[in-house]
């Protein structure tokens, strides 16, 4: 099951990097296009729903690597039981909110396939396709959140943490910056 689930954050932080490439490919085919006269307008919708898709498939991937911003200065000061109690409250109180933001940003979405509703810029597709990215991403942060927030109260320690230790280990303190 461990493998299945950073087979499924690392598969989705691919698919956030891969909307970042797909970005780049169509920047630079709307200033080229712009250049010789092309109408290249409806791209910038595209483009949107491409920084949307990016940044809510890369959430689950960058929460179990530490890449998330974190107050730790707190965490630093307090015992290991103390630092475990915090992580699991903290868990909890952040896999709540995402499961209130996922059911919320769910429901959004059914509602506009239920109401056939289309996309207002000049791409007009069924707005329910670039939302669906949306909820896809919610989906995949609400399962790390709860898988997390399952091996704390299990006793293993968190990824994010141990993901930071390496990169301290390593050599690498450009996190902290």
């Amino acid at each position: 099951m461990r493998r299945l689930l950073d087979r499924l954050y690392d598969g989705a932080g691919a698919l956030a990097a891969f909307c970042v490439f797909l970005i780049f490919v169509l920047m630079i085919v709307a200033g080229v296009g712009r250049q010789v006269n092309w109408h290249v307008s409806g791209l910038n919708d595209v483009v949107a729903w491409l920084c949307a898709s990016a940044a809510f498939f890369a959430m689950a991937h960058a929460f179990r690597h530490g890449d998330f911003v974190r107050v730790t200065l707190v965490l630093d000061k307090v015992s290991p039981r103390m630092r475990r109690a915090l992580d699991v409250t903290c868990l909890l109180i952040a896999s709540v909110a995402v499961a209130y933001l996922t059911y919320s940003a769910t429901s959004f979405t059914w509602e506009s396939y239920e109401f056939a509703e289309m996309a207002t810029g000049l791409v007009v597709i069924p707005i329910w396709i670039p939302q669906s990215t949306f909820v896809v991403g919610c989906w995949l942060l609400l399962i790390a959140m709860v898988d997390e927030l399952v091996g704390v109260v299990l006793g293993h320690k968190p990824s994010y943490q141990r993901a930071i230790e390496e990169r301290h280990a390593a050599g690498d303190f450009s996190s902290d910056v």
